[in-house]
């Protein structure tokens, strides 16, 4: 469906309409997975905080700022999201010796086995965008790419 027809809603220009549809679709987007997300408990900056503890877990344990260099959202507060992962027994921190404000972060058994039942979730992220073939989703992502330029 058109965006015009969506929101029912002008432009200025097309430029206008491209970033409306883009911010539209993304909404649309992170609601479904949100959802997902939601039944288990999580928020989306944990699962991303999860996700790139267990993409680097043999350079384990890493530092706060090692996260939030990786963060799909730069302005999260990750120390937060560490000790809220913490709390539910996802992931273990410790002090560094050298200097205790630092703290380590390693992801536990319990949050490796978590995002191992959230396969689902992870696959009908990959549904998303199942409308688009293989080359469209190259092209959307080279031109992503070009934006962020």
């Amino acid at each position: 469906m058109k965006i015009e027809d969506e929101i029912k809603g002008h432009f200025r220009n097309e430029y206008h309409k491209g970033f409306i549809n883009l911010r539209y679709t993304v909404n649309l987007l992170s609601y479904e997975f949100m959802q997902s997300l939601k039944m288990r408990g999580i928020t989306e900056q944990q699962y991303n905080v999860l996700r790139i503890l267990r993409g680097f877990r043999s350079e384990a344990p890493v530092s706060i700022g090692f996260i939030k260099e990786r963060m799909l959202d730069r302005n999260s507060d990750v120390s937060r999201i560490v000790d809220k992962l913490y709390a539910k027994g996802l992931v273990n921190r410790t002090e560094n010796k050298t200097d205790r404000r630092q703290k380590s972060v390693e992801i536990t058994e319990t949050g490796l086995q978590l995002l191992d039942n959230m396969f689902d979730c992870e696959s009908k992220v990959d549904t998303l965008l199942s409308k688009l073939s293989s080359d469209e989703v190259n092209r959307l992502n080279d031109l992503l790419d070009k934006i962020r330029g």
